[in-house]
């Protein structure tokens, strides 16, 4: 049995080509509760792909480790910046 084509809404950002890429965001729902859906959603599929696994690794740990390290990084880059400046003498 061939495979049906997927409807441009249906598919995901890595299967889109890039000259259906606009129609694609205009399929998108850019509305506060979509936005929460979305962001809901990739949390819930890294959730099952690295934490909730029967053979879990410290990957996924790892991986949200350095993710908060990242951001609290840049939350933090002013107050860094300003104290590398500061002479101590």
């Amino acid at each position: 049995m061939a495979d049906r084509p997927v409807p441009l809404q249906n598919k995901r950002l890595l299967d889109v080509k890039v000259g259906q890429l606009p129609s694609w965001l205009a399929t998108r729902d850019f509305t506060p509760v979509g936005i929460v859906k979305g962001c809901r959603g990739g949390y819930d599929r890294f959730i099952a792909k690295y934490i909730d696994v029967k053979k879990c690794g410290i990957g996924g740990i790892a991986m949200m480790l350095t993710g908060y390290v990242i951001v609290s990084y840049i939350w933090n880059y002013s107050h860094l910046k300003h104290d590398r400046w500061r002479k101590y003498h």
